[in-house]
């Protein structure tokens, strides 16, 4: 005699858990959002200024002192930010918290696709989990949209081999973001050249295009150089620090990976690599590839000379958590037998393990008060800024700030041109300031943020967070302080 199903045990047999699993996720993150507000970092908060210099009718400055490179994509993000006014950096944290939802999604459609929907399940939650990629989005670094839309071609391309288009038109749009997606669809077009016309080639090669000549085009209208962002890009690498000898460059990789993905993740996705290619060595292809030429891509820029920090290795340490989401899942593409049932046990026992080390290691109170801290610190600063007070005595001269960390910050808050905010760390331009305010930390953590560079501190540079000879307090709170003097 069998038994009729239940209504209720019918309808929960058709739930689509990754559907439900991720709308929870979005509810979490935006919630989040809204709860803890973030702001912008140093890169997108010149992308808001070059925008709002862009709709004032002016040229953006991209040469000012350690300004970062430009990014067309990201300046066309500053410009339709920059139409909201001061809520416009809130709105591109937000934007870019969705850009890591859209990465997420990727994430899970790329494992499906390439092996199974619950390596992909495994692969999202490993990146949800790894807590510095939801706060590399909850400050709105473009890092986060360029891999989003590397990992979506990606899985367009496990879908359908030499898709072609598609892939092409997203990577030149990663492009806009990244100049290391630039290499990527090179490559792809010389994987397509074989299948196509020469109509289509050519076609296919304008896409290619696309992206190095808008970057180019855009350097010579605003600065009159074709190739200012590749000789910017080095020169501030040499200035601050970040560029490797030749030499330095493989430690420096297998340092950075091990920060963004921890050891034993990493090497759980090196092991991923080997039992994925040695059960399903025709499904790795797009995935191991983009591993590859990402490790490519780096170690060629760090001997080009070019900044040399982790952030570059995002492509391929998100394809070692796909196949370390194969580690653990990847028993899903065997048949049931012993070798499934042992896998599953196993796969079991490393979950458990990691769950427990990651409630030993990772201090989640702790990350939501960095995330915290850096929205307390932002109104803090606006608070001060906005002060009647501080407003009229900046209007005597310039605001100088201990470096150029809090430079954008300022120049935001306040709206003013590159000239009337100077960072101490400038000698020559700082040693013509003789009036106005000084923006200074006056909390042990902000100094420690704000007033030194993390890429080369010193005793000088500590000084220079004491207010200038003749200043006198005008204004401060528990995170800042602020100095003036009219003449």
């Amino acid at each position: 005699m069998t038994t009729a199903s239940s209504p209720i045990t019918a309808s929960a047999a058709k739930l689509h858990w990754p559907v439900i699993l991720f709308v929870l996720l979005t509810v979490v993150v935006l919630g989040g959002a809204l709860l803890v507000p973030t702001y912008t970092n140093y890169d997108s908060t010149y992308s808001l200024i070059w925008g709002r210099e862009i709709l004032s009718g002016q040229l953006p400055g991209f040469a000012v002192y350690r300004a970062p490179t430009e990014h067309p994509l990201g300046l066309l993000f500053g410009v339709f930010f920059a139409l909201f006014g001061r809520a416009g950096d809130r709105m591109m944290v937000f934007a870019t918290l969705c850009s890591f939802l859209v990465l997420v999604a990727g994430f899970y459609q790329l494992g499906r696709r390439a092996f199974t929907p619950l390596v992909g399940l495994a692969a999202a939650v490993i990146i949800v989990t790894r807590f510095n990629f939801p706060l590399l989005a909850a400050r709105a670094y473009i890092d986060i949209p360029y891999i989003a839309l590397v990992v979506w071609a990606a899985a367009l391309e496990v879908s359908k081999s030499r898709r072609g288009t598609s892939v092409l038109a997203i990577l030149a749009f990663a492009g806009l973001l990244r100049p290391e997606a630039w290499i990527l669809s090179g490559l792809y077009w010389l994987w397509l050249f074989p299948a196509l016309s020469w109509r289509q080639r050519i076609g296919n090669a304008a896409l290619v295009l696309v992206a190095p000549l808008v970057w180019v085009g855009l350097d010579y209208s605003v600065t009159g150089d074709p190739l200012f962002s590749q000789s910017h890009t080095s020169d501030l690498a040499e200035e601050l620090g970040r560029q490797q000898g030749a030499g330095q460059v493989p430690s420096a990789l297998v340092g950075f990976l091990s920060e963004l993905l921890s050891a034993p993740l990493a090497f759980t996705g090196l092991l991923g690599i080997a039992l994925a290619g040695w059960l399903v060595p025709t499904r790795i292809r797009v995935p191991l590839a983009l591993f590859i030429v990402g490790l490519a891509t780096f170690l060629l820029l760090g001997v080009g000379g070019f900044s040399v920090v982790k952030r570059y290795l995002l492509a391929p340490s998100m394809m070692l958590m796909v196949f370390a989401g194969f580690t653990l899942a990847g028993f899903s593409v065997l048949q049931p037998g012993r070798l499934r049932m042992l896998w599953v046990g196993v796969s079991s026992l490393g979950i458990l393990l990691a769950i427990v080390i990651t409630l030993r290691t990772v201090d989640v109170g702790r990350v939501f008060s960095v995330v915290s801290f850096r929205g307390d610190s932002e109104r803090a600063l606006a608070a001060l800024l906005d002060q009647p007070g501080v407003r009229r005595v900046a209007e005597c001269g310039s605001v100088l700030t201990s470096n150029h960390r809090l430079v954008p910050n300022v120049r935001w808050i306040m709206d003013l041109p590159a000239d009337r905010v100077v960072a101490r760390s400038d000698v020559a331009a700082a040693s013509k300031v003789s009036s106005g305010i000084a923006v200074l930390a006056a909390n042990a953590t902000v100094f420690l943020r704000d007033g030194l560079n993390p890429d080369g501190t010193s005793a000088e540079e500590a000084l220079q967070n004491i207010p200038p000879t003749g200043y006198r307090p005008i204004a401060a709170n528990d995170l800042y302080a602020v100095y003036g003097r009219c003449r």
